[in-house]
């Protein structure tokens, strides 16, 4: 796989490309050092806004203005944003265009990088999250497709690993699954294919443990609401009323054939 240093020439796309940030205030309170002083007093030039420290100062007060005013622009002793760009970056969600000479695909790059850096994203999220960002279309479909020629984007990869993983972690339907990859703008056949992985008897006995992991908490209940609610439970995942009341009817038969006997030797009425 490729990384982002094999996209474009050295330096290409890093933070200085991206722009200057805009003109911030970096000095502290108007008037902090004139206090004391009668209003209609003027402050000398060495004492106005901005002004460091002066020597009678107390040590405490050294360098507060200037650490409020860190605060106030964003950028800190260092020199580095919160988000650990350089002040030459761009604010998050600031316009590709802001500052002269950006290069549109350099922005790109960028960002779809730091998105695939976080999770896997398909190509429509991406594109997306580039419109968001005011890129230009022409740049954006040029490093989107690029992106794809390289595998760093490949939607029938995401949509596979979403079934499989979905399925096993939230126990999630085809139905489910299909509508959670549709969102995210996989299209139609890829989506097709992907569901088409999960085996039908596997979607089955998955639907059977949820119900029994459900069964414990719908105990003494009459049997139509605790029919009702273990279908509801299974419809939210996306399984469809035909294989629901079967895996329900299934689990249930189950479940009184283990406890009767319990019942009869502790003396409680069957039914």
């Amino acid at each position: 796989m490729m990384t982002g240093a094999d996209l474009g020439p050295p330096g290409e796309g890093g933070p200085r490309d991206w722009g200057a940030w805009p003109d911030e205030p970096r000095g502290g309170s108007p008037g902090r050092s004139g206090r004391g002083r009668g209003r209609g007093d003027a402050l000398p030039a060495s004492e106005g806004e901005g002004a460091g420290p002066t020597a009678d100062e107390p040590r405490s007060r050294r360098g507060r203005g200037s650490r409020r005013g860190e605060r106030r622009s964003g950028v800190g002793s260092s020199g580095t944003h919160p988000d650990g760009l350089l002040p030459g970056g761009p604010a998050e969600g600031a316009p590709a265009s802001r500052g002269a000479g950006t290069d549109p695909q350099a922005v790109a790059r960028a960002i779809c990088l730091r998105l695939l850096t976080m999770a896997p994203r398909t190509r429509a999220q991406l594109a997306e999250a580039l419109h968001k960002r005011e890129v230009p279309q022409e740049a954006a479909d040029a490093v989107l497709e690029r992106f794809s020629e390289v595998g760093l984007i490949d939607d029938e990869a995401f949509a596979a690993a979403w079934v499989s993983s979905r399925h096993a972690g939230r126990g999630l339907a085809r139905k489910a699954l299909a509508s959670e990859l549709r969102h995210r703008g996989v299209d139609e056949e890829t989506v097709k294919d992907a569901v088409e992985q999960l085996d039908p008897e596997q979607e089955a006995e998955t639907a059977r443990r949820l119900v029994r992991r459900k069964l414990s908490s719908t105990r003494g209940l009459d049997p139509a609401v605790r029919t009702r609610r273990l279908a509801g439970m299974l419809a939210r995942k996306g399984y469809g009323p035909g294989l629901a009341f079967r895996v329900i009817r299934e689990v249930l038969e189950d479940d009184e054939a283990e406890t009767a006997p319990f019942m009869e030797d502790s003396g409680y009425p069957l039914d």
